[in-house]
């Protein structure tokens, strides 16, 4: 099987599928978010990603979706935190890049991270959640 699949069984059939690590690692800091976060912070993710019909892309491009706008964004205070996620070893597209660097000259907070130690590191940094993860 390539490297990055996995074999999943759906009815009688079975398909190989690609492995999301970056949405695994998301999952992850979702549960540390409802069990860990800071008081009053609130945490959303961003739905950007994957295939979208010609239709649908035209359309959230038309409503204002930019492309490259990071996975999580976090509020607290008044304060914008934006995290993209990367598996080890993932590297940022250049749309990534550019709104990392976007948001940054807005004045909010913006940083990607690779994996789930270093997401964690950063999101306690920047004291959105209690506690300490180690």
């Amino acid at each position: 099987m390539p490297p990055g699949r996995k074999a999943v069984k759906i009815g009688a059939t079975q398909v190989t599928r690609r492995a999301r690590p970056e949405q695994q690692i998301q999952r992850a800091i979702v549960q540390h978010y409802r069990l860990r976060a800071a008081p009053g912070v609130f945490m959303f993710a961003v739905p950007n990603g994957g295939y979208r019909r010609r239709v649908e892309a035209a359309i959230m491009k038309g409503t204002g979706t930019v492309a490259g706008v990071p996975d999580t964004v976090w509020i607290k205070a008044g304060r914008a935190y934006f995290l993209e996620i990367k598996a080890p070893g993932g590297r940022l597209s250049e749309a990534q890049e550019q709104a990392l660097i976007a948001l940054r000259a807005a004045g909010a907070m913006a940083t990607h991270c690779h994996g789930l130690d270093q997401a964690l590191r950063i999101l306690e940094g920047w004291q959105l959640l209690r506690g300490s993860s180690s």
